[in-house]
């Protein structure tokens, strides 16, 4: 069958039952949103779908599932995110930006001269505030192989910090992976 006329029988054979689905889980308008990436999933995907229609009703269920897990993380670090920007608004009243622009460039110069593989590993810890298992899964690798790449890649971003002559080398390395820092014995 074409594609095409598969995806429009699918779509019109299950679409009400994702939104239902979406909607028992979250608001409307998110449950929408759901609905809406679960069929554009299909679409991509459409040689994966199961040509059983008793079958690719539970594989868009699964599909919505995920997408909601994602759409639910992406709620909580915009809650998280709202937060820290609250707070930062009290603790900093009149922020010193030229100090914030510096610090950004001298942390972008570093960064850019790491490994690609390195950037993405700081990147998606600090930035994406994912956990190790979770970067490891988006790296492709296992926990362990991702704990031993961002260490490397904190160590080789400080070095890089130390070598580009600017003051104060550990607050960039903490706002693109923030942990705590590593003693001199285990290095």
């Amino acid at each position: 069958m074409d594609p095409g006329n598969r995806f429009s029988e699918l779509y019109r054979a299950h679409y009400d039952a994702v939104l239902r689905y979406a909607l028992r889980r979250t608001d409307p308008e998110t449950a929408r949103d759901v609905a809406a990436e679960t069929f554009l999933v299909a679409w991509r995907r459409i040689d994966a779908v199961p040509a059983d229609p008793g079958q690719s009703g539970p594989w868009l269920y699964g599909v919505a599932r995920l997408v909601l897990v994602n759409a639910d993380r992406s709620r909580r670090r915009v809650e998280r995110l709202s937060v820290r920007l609250g707070q930062q608004r009290q603790d900093d009243l009149s922020p010193d930006l030229a100090g914030q622009v510096t610090e950004r460039v001298r942390l972008e110069r570093a960064l850019a001269g790491l490994p690609a593989s390195d950037q993405e590993a700081l990147r998606l810890v600090g930035w994406e505030e994912l956990d190790l298992a979770e970067a490891a899964r988006a790296m492709g690798c296992s926990r362990s192989t991702m704990a031993v790449r961002l260490h490397r890649a904190r160590r080789r971003l400080e070095r890089a910090l130390a070598a580009a002559d600017f003051p104060e080398t550990g607050s960039a390395v903490s706002q693109v992976a923030p942990v705590p820092k590593i003693s001199q014995e285990t290095r």
